[in-house]
């Protein structure tokens, strides 16, 4: 290209949208149609720990690249290195630990990035062994009488560093720490009256490259700790250094930490000793036209399609329609499918959408309601899904009926979380079972299964409780006769506020075949209470825009059900941003400080959200 008329290097555009893609685990990523420039990490899996008196193992190989050209709609394979193995225990002489595997992009392509798996940490004992070699080298065991260890283990340039080294032979014996991705593994030391284990070398920070919300805080290739004692108590184990490097234990029988998860940190050295963290590959499309252009050249990137546009980053909270309780002893019903990113539970939160400006639909879900004794089948009831953008969340399931019309004879209905069983039929005297959550499939999952009934012969039947967020419907009791709990839901504060969404519904429980009992309380975020024969009419529908499922009813008064809460979807974006949401029941609020100004666009019934 041109380069707007001016002498020097080719300018290159890329309409990757800043999309970051995670891979902790092996397979293939298709970029985007318009991307054309890439940020890349590589991290190999780290090194096991030595046994017994044993370095730490070395992490895996780092390569951070910048700017690196790639094709857009194209196929890239993706090759994630698992952890190696912490030295085997009871071995003579004593055993290193395991060199991890590598981790690649690209393979067999000019853009190829390959990492190696780090050195395993040498063993130490009645002999010591020096670290193994690899992205960063393992550190070197220790010995009360053998040889010494002189030599660290060098890392790979440009993916690591060595390995410490540990003590001369001698009493309180300590160690080397594993190379890390930015700085060496540290020798163990020694005093008269103490020592230490090694440090493992600190990893690498990539997170101006990717952003925040990149696992680990972005921080990869944490070397493990070394290990020594003997005697323990004048020992300090060895911490792992930062960036997934597990600690230390003691030849005295304490067990190293294992290296991160997805971080390539190195396995502490210990008795017995620990693996090495696995590795992953993260992909950042990047959103750019630096330089100078002229209109021509603008025109001819805008219609190849790789011609950034302006795009906003949007957290979104999606919460589908609560399932509706039944009645019969039935079961409660279960949460309105939760999904969200930046906000709430660590675990249950998804990527950040990055989104053109423009008008989206919103869909909010209704709540279910619930299945009528003897009104049929009883997998009905089921809440309405929500929908933003490409985030749908399933309807709650509904709770099982007390109808002996067929199969499947009173289960609760699947769905985001799954509906509660209902206890009133003779004909499955073990209690019906409740539905299954996260249906359909997606992750982070959306919600957990509903608790199962509970039937005895003498009629003492209660339903079981509706799946929440956060956790499965109680199961019924038959004795006391008490309805299953329904499942917690979630806190999130996206508005600024933290409050819950999406609790299960309480099961109903029966009035025949002795004392009366209990309903079951509604899972908090909005779930509502089951009713009882002892009290008939303390059933409760789920609360409106929380997803909450709705509580059963006892067998009295029937036909009377429940319905669940209606769902709710709420957008942040950067105060930078402009949202507009309608028709007038939904709203757009600028919060305060700290949250600098965000703009908060809240959907209590379907519409339309303007970016």
């Amino acid at each position: 290209m041109a380069n707007g008329g001016i002498i020097g290097p080719v300018n290159q555009t890329s309409f990757g949208k800043d999309t970051v893609t995670t891979f902790t685990s092996s397979c293939s990523v298709t970029t985007q149609p318009g991307t054309r420039l890439a940020n890349v990490v590589v991290v190999a899996g780290g090194g096991g720990g030595g046994e017994n008196r044993g370095g730490g193992g070395g992490a895996g190989g780092v390569i951070n690249s910048n700017n690196i050209s790639i094709c857009g709609a194209s196929p890239y394979t993706i090759t994630v290195g698992g952890g190696g193995a912490g030295g085997a225990p009871g071995s003579f002489p004593v055993a290193p630990g395991s060199t991890g595997t590598g981790s690649t992009f690209a393979p067999g392509t000019p853009i190829a990035i390959s990492t190696c798996g780090g050195g395993g940490g040498g063993g130490g004992s009645f002999n010591a062994a020096a670290g193994l070699p690899g992205g960063s080298g393992g550190g070197g065991g220790t010995d009360s009488g053998g040889p010494t260890i002189s030599t660290p283990t060098p890392g790979i340039a440009g993916q690591g560093n060595s390995g410490g080294i540990g003590t001369t032979p001698g009493s309180i014996l300590a160690a080397g720490g594993g190379g890390g991705a930015s700085a060496a593994g540290t020798n163990g030391t020694r005093t008269p009256s103490a020592s230490a284990g090694g440090s493992g070398g600190a990893g690498l920070d990539v997170s101006s490259f990717f952003g925040t919300g990149i696992p680990n805080s972005g921080i990869y290739g944490g070397g493990g700790g070394g290990s020594g004692g003997n005697p323990d108590a004048s020992f300090t184990p060895g911490p792992g250094g930062i960036g997934g490097g597990g600690d230390s234990g003691t030849d005295g029988g304490v067990a190293g930490t294992a290296g991160t998860a997805n971080t390539g940190g190195g396995g502490g050295g210990g008795n017995p000793a620990a693996a090495g963290g696995s590795g992953i590959v993260i992909v950042k499309e990047l959103n750019k036209a630096s330089g100078k252009w002229t209109l021509a050249e603008q025109l001819e990137n805008l219609e190849a399609g790789t011609w950034p546009k302006r795009t906003v980053n949007i957290d979104y909270l999606v919460v589908a329609g609560g399932g509706g309780g039944a009645t019969g002893d039935g079961g409660g019903g279960g949460a309105g499918g939760y999904r969200a990113s930046g906000y709430g539970p660590a675990p249950l939160q998804g990527n950040t959408l990055i989104l053109e400006g423009g008008s989206y639909s919103i869909t909010v879900g209704g709540g279910g309601t619930g299945a009528i004794y003897g009104g049929g089948n009883s997998c009905t009831g089921n809440g309405s899904p929500s929908i933003f953008s490409s985030i749908t969340s399933a309807g709650g399931g509904g709770g099982g009926n007390g109808d002996a019309g067929g199969p499947p004879y009173g289960t609760g209905a699947s769905g985001g979380s799954g509906g509660g069983g209902n206890g009133g039929y003779a004909g499955s005297p073990a209690g019906n079972v409740g539905g299954s959550g996260n249906t359909p499939p997606v992750s982070p999952p959306q919600g957990n299964p509903g608790g199962n009934a509970a039937y005895t012969p003498t009629g003492a039947s209660t339903g079981g409780g509706g799946g929440g967020a956060t956790a499965a419907g109680g199961n019924g009791s038959g004795a006391p006769r008490v309805g299953g709990s329904g499942g917690a839901g979630a806190p999130n504060s996206i508005t600024g506020s933290a409050l819950f969404y999406a609790g299960g519904g309480g099961g109903g429980a029966s009035q025949g075949g002795g004392p009366p009992g209990t309903g079951g309380t509604g899972g908090v975020g909005g779930g509502g209470n089951g009713g009882s024969g002892s009290n008939p009419t303390g059933y409760q529908n789920g609360t409106v825009n929380t997803g909450g499922g709705g509580g059963g009813v006892s067998n009295q008064p029937a036909p009377t059900t429940t319905t669940g809460g209606s769902g709710i979807v709420i957008v942040r974006a950067p105060s930078s941003a402009n949202l507009g949401a309608s028709p007038g029941t939904n709203t757009v609020t600028t919060l305060p400080a700290p949250a600098g100004g965000c703009k908060v666009a809240t959907f209590t019934v379907s519409g339309t959200l303007t970016i």
